[in-house]
């Protein structure tokens, strides 16, 4: 057992004032100042390859999910404007490779990545994405063989269903041109981004809508289109 002088000494020397250290010493808000301004030069700029988690579009248009692969996690954010210009519409489940730049948010120790553009990751995460949206709408019953109608051979007045500003409706007046002279009514509408779904869906019904000896004729045939590739969309109804 110990004596009392040496729990004495003992005592003495553990109240002794430690030696100064040079490690700077932060408060809090300094260190994740800190870590917030490394990670954002560091990673202004990123590409990132993962599968979409927690997908979930909020009211205000932003768009939250996480990208994952096998071993990790990583938040992410796309804020309203960048969501509006994809060229896609992000599900779960969906292999992507997202652009933007990495970010923190100190007050939970957290940080996340902002998204400004996203594309499917290779070839075959687009023909299985093709492949899903054709099994989904052949079990609407989309592709039956009732609901075709013949396209005319010699369609005299075309509608196309497009944005007024974008390079395809350049490219189609200009193979009509060249190929077929027609006459080309343009219904203008938004092709990507919040409302452009609906836009484009009213479009046809208002095609279909005009009457056959009206002051504006009613299409042949339309054509829905985005991006510098066309595609039919159906024969008007009642043509």
């Amino acid at each position: 057992m110990q004596s009392l002088a040496a729990r004495a000494i003992i005592a003495a020397m553990t109240d002794q004032p430690r030696a100064p250290s040079n490690v700077p010493e932060f408060t809090v808000s300094e260190l994740s100042g800190s870590l917030k301004r490394t990670v954002e030069e560091t990673f202004s700029h990123v590409r990132v390859r993962g599968e979409i988690s927690g997908f979930k579009r909020h009211s205000s248009g932003h768009l939250y999910f996480a990208l994952k692969d096998t071993e990790a996690v990583l938040d992410a954010v796309c804020w309203r404007g960048q969501a509006m210009r994809l060229d896609m519409n992000p599900e779960d489940g969906m292999e992507v490779v997202a652009t933007g730049r990495l970010t923190t948010y100190p007050g939970r120790s957290k940080y996340q990545m902002v998204v400004e553009r996203m594309e499917l990751a290779g070839q075959g995460a687009l023909l299985k994405l093709l492949e899903d949206r054709k099994r989904k709408l052949a079990a609407e019953g989309l592709f039956d063989a009732a609901r075709k109608r013949p396209i005319p051979f010699l369609p005299e007045i075309i509608g196309v269903v497009t944005s007024p500003t974008g390079a395809v409706i350049r490219d189609i007046l200009h193979r009509l041109a060249d190929r077929f002279p027609r006459r080309v009514l343009l219904w203008p509408v938004a092709v990507q981004g919040e409302g452009a779904a609906e836009q484009v869906a009213a479009a046809i019904a208002g095609f279909n809508a005009l009457p056959g000896d009206g002051p504006v004729p009613r299409p042949d045939v339309l054509i829905v289109a985005r991006g510098g590739q066309t595609r039919p969309a159906r024969q008007v109804h009642g043509r």
